[in-house]
Order: structure tokens, then sequence, then C-alpha cells
């Protein structure tokens, strides 16, 4: 979460090594990823389109946030362009470390969407499973399976102790060496999951934090991005490498307070489109090009992340499909502002737009009452009437207006009468108008569930003795209460 770091205000000051990458590098106060949920963030970040774009959304039910469970039949459509595939026209050897999470049958595998190497998984790490409802998820380097969660890599449920990061971060080190010794370019996909529930650490980090597990994990996290970034200068290679930190989306509150993050200011957290559930910590390093202690309030979201990779490698993004994240180059080495408006969707819902300073809400939904009154609260301690509703409450002919400046945790919505309102909704209403006249969405990957695509028999899973009988196919439409 935002307020998860020291650089961006932490008081226990237990991130000293990504409060140092900010130090060197550039902070961004005003970063946003593509959705409130990690498996649409994670498309949106590696094609630069919007989750209802590349089809990373369903069309089942309503503002939904859907994701991709153990028995999603959908993922990422071969149809879509990958960063790590166009990379590749420019002689970039890629690996992704860590959670996939784009679908997991073997049309959907990284490897056949532009990555060469793999190490980690296709879903989080839940579990564990029984292997007769439900098949324990597997983990994999390159096109086989390693062993399974809980089996051969252990998570103590009781502890939260678990080697995991270490593995990942060992196997990011061996590969940047490797790069570095065939003076290949590369690109590597860190996407370490410690943080997300159930939360997890490896013992030397257990009962270190202020703040519980959950702060034992962003200790370990912390200390194995200042091990890469060290490696990287300690092989000579920091000034030819950009290395950017973020989240995939707002710390999950619904886990607080052991295993839940901190979103500093904002309201509410992960699954929801209000600050706290799309604003997240951004930090862009590259010493010799990126004058230190840099702070930008450009309005940024992880799928600049495609479009600036692509300028750095000297490609131009793809001109057959609409982009919607733009090169942040000139505001990284120049200190440009760039004029752009964020879209925060919640599944098929175009939810809220943000334009400058001012936020519009098109429709507010936290949960519905029924997901509430079990105790699943996506605000714990945070109620604003009228805003976080239990209700999807449309807003579409008066939308609610927030002035971020002035109001960071969305609690004043301004006048409808004011001047200011009516200037501000004039500019963001010719956005919005805009945004939907061109928007062609994409086929939606996240409506089928089928218990017999779950991970069964994943590749290599033979050689292990590990290979499960899966069920009759039985397709039905997923649902999401939230």
């Amino acid at each position: 979460g935002w307020g998860d770091l020291g650089a961006f205000g932490e008081p226990s000051k237990e991130t000293p090594n990504l409060d140092q990458m900010a130090a060197e590098g550039m902070l961004f106060l005003d970063f946003y990823t593509a959705s409130p949920l990690c498996s649409p963030s994670r498309a949106a970040l590696l094609t630069g389109r919007l989750p209802v774009r590349n089809g990373f959304y369903t069309t089942n039910g309503h503002a939904r946030n859907a994701y991709t469970p153990q028995d999603i039949v959908g993922g990422i459509p071969d149809s879509e362009l990958l960063l790590p595939e166009l990379l590749k026209k420019a002689g970039y050897t890629n690996k992704i470390i860590g959670k996939w999470h784009l679908g997991h049958q073997p049309q959907f595998h990284p490897l056949r969407h532009g990555f060469d190497e793999w190490f980690g998984s296709p879903n989080c790490h839940f579990g564990p499973y029984d292997n007769r409802e439900r098949p324990n998820i597997p983990l994999y380097r390159d096109w086989e399976m390693l062993g399974r969660y809980y089996e051969d890599f252990k998570i103590d449920l009781k502890t939260g102790e678990s080697n995991l990061t270490q593995l990942y971060l060992q196997e990011a080190l061996d590969f940047i060496s490797k790069q570095q010794a065939s003076q290949q370019p590369f690109f590597l996909y860190w996407a370490i999951d410690a943080t997300h529930a159930p939360v997890y650490a490896s013992k030397q980090f257990l009962g270190t934090s202020q703040r519980g597990l959950y702060g034992d994990a962003v200790r370990e996290i912390d200390d194995s991005v200042g091990k890469i970034l060290r490696h990287l200068q300690q092989l000579g290679i920091s000034e030819n490498t950009f290395v950017f930190f973020t989240s995939d989306n707002g710390a999950a509150l619904i886990s607080a307070p052991k295993q839940g993050g901190s979103n500093g200011p904002f309201l509410c957290g992960k699954q929801t489109t209000f600050e706290g559930g799309m604003r997240e910590p951004a930090i862009a390093w590259w010493p010799g090009h990126i004058p230190a202690g840099q702070v930008s309030h450009q309005l940024g979201s992880v799928m600049d992340l495609f479009s600036t990779s692509l300028s750095l490698a000297g490609l131009q993004p793809p001109s057959d499909r609409q982009i919607d994240g733009i090169d942040l180059l000139p505001v990284i080495l120049q200190g440009q502002l760039i004029d752009r408006p964020i879209f925060y969707y919640r599944g098929n819902e175009l939810m809220a737009v943000r334009a400058g300073l001012y936020k519009a809400h098109y429709w507010t939904w936290s949960n519905s009452w029924e997901e509430h009154g079990k105790g699943i609260d996506f605000c714990p301690g945070q109620s604003v009437a009228g805003v976080t509703t239990h209700t999807q409450e449309e807003h579409t002919y008066l939308p609610l207006l927030f002035h971020l400046g002035r109001d960071p945790g969305e609690k004043y919505p301004l006048s409808f009468a004011s001047e200011e309102y009516q200037q501000a909704m004039e500019h963001i209403s010719g956005l919005v108008q805009q945004h939907k006249d061109t928007l062609v969405p994409g086929q939606p990957q996240l409506n089928v569930c089928d218990q017999a695509v779950m991970n069964w028999s994943p590749p290599g899973c033979e050689k292990l003795g590990k290979c499960l009988k899966a069920p009759e196919s039985d397709p039905k439409k997923c649902s999401w209460p939230h």
C-alpha cells in the first residue's frame, strides 16, 4: 500500500532500502494501478492497455472485480501483444519471477507470451488444498512444474514462515549475473507476493517488525530490493539499468490489522476504486540518469511502464490498437508534467475519473450489505456517508466530485452548485465522452469457470509423481460477490 513505505510516511521506518531507492531516484506520489485487483492490473502492466480492452474483466455481474482463480477458463488472449514479446525485437532476454496470474492453461503460459524464463506460480499461494476437491498450486521452472505449494514449497500458516521470497531473490540475482556475463540486454519482471494474505516471511525476518507478520514480509521485500540494486551496482550495470518499484493494487484492508497494510491517508483499500484501492507507491531508479531526490506529481499508471520500457529499448508501441500507457521518460529525465486522465474501472464499469487534482465518481460501491455483514470490509473504520456505499450507487448525471489536493481522503464532495464543480465537471465530462466514444471492449476472459481446468496435471507432474485426476468438465458462469 501507499502508506507501507517510510518514503511515503510510514512512521516505523522499516523500509530503509526502498527509502534509499527513492532518495536516489524519483518518487511518484500520484501513481495508479489499472484495477483494484491483481490479475487485471498485471494484464494492464504487460499490455499497456486497460483491462476492459485486454479482456481481463467479467460481464457476469456489473462492476465485479473478476480475477483468475484456479477454475477460470480464460487468460491473456493471443491477440494481445505483451511487453516481453515486443522487447524480443530489440534482442532482450525476458524473465518472470513469481506470480503470473494471467491464466494457467497451456495456451496462457508466460513462455508463450514473450518470456524466455519463468520461476514462479500461475496463481496465488492460496491453500493448502486436499488435492481432491481442489489441487495445490504448482510452482514452475520454465515449462515444467517443480512441485506444489504447501507440499514441496512450504508455507507455515501458523508461524507465517516460508522461504519463497529468498528463492525469488536468488533467482533474480542469478538471472542478472548471467545476462551481464553474456552482455545480453534483459527485462526482469520480479512479481513477488509475500504481502498477499496468507502473508509469509523467511525465518530470519519473522518477528523483526513493529507491524507484525505483514511488517516482517515488507521488511524482507525491502531487504531483497536493496540486494538487487546493490547487485546491479557491483556488476557495474546500474547506470544501464532502469528499475521501477510499484504494486498491483492498494493494500488489502480486509486482512487488516494482522495481515493488511496501509494506504496512508486514502479511503478504503484493495477491491475498491477509492484512492486506497488504486493509488500505489512508485519509485523510479536509474543512477546517472535520474537526478537524486526527485518527487513527481505526474499522474502515472502501471500501463505507462509498457510504453516507457519500449521507449527505453528504442521501440515504438504497436500502432494497430489503443495503448493507454504513456512514455514517462520526459517526466523522469526532464521533470516534465504530462496532462492525462486516470480512469478507475471496476470490472466492466467506469467508476471514476481523475483529471488534475479533481476526481469524479460516476459510481460508488465498496461491497454488498450481505458481504459486509459477514465481516468482509474493504474500508474498516472508514465510513463516508453517500460515498462508501454498500449498494451500487449511480452518479452519472451528477457525479460526486473531490479535490484530492485539499481532500485526499475523499471525505468532502464539492457542492454541485459551486462554480468550481461546474468548471471541473465540464472538463472531465469531455474526457469521459471521448474515452467512451473510442472504447472497444475486449472479449471478456473471466466469465467461465470449470473445475476440470484447475492445476490437476501441470506439465512435468509425471516425473514428480504429482499428477492428479481431473473431474469431468462442467463449465459454469463464474460468480464473484464483489
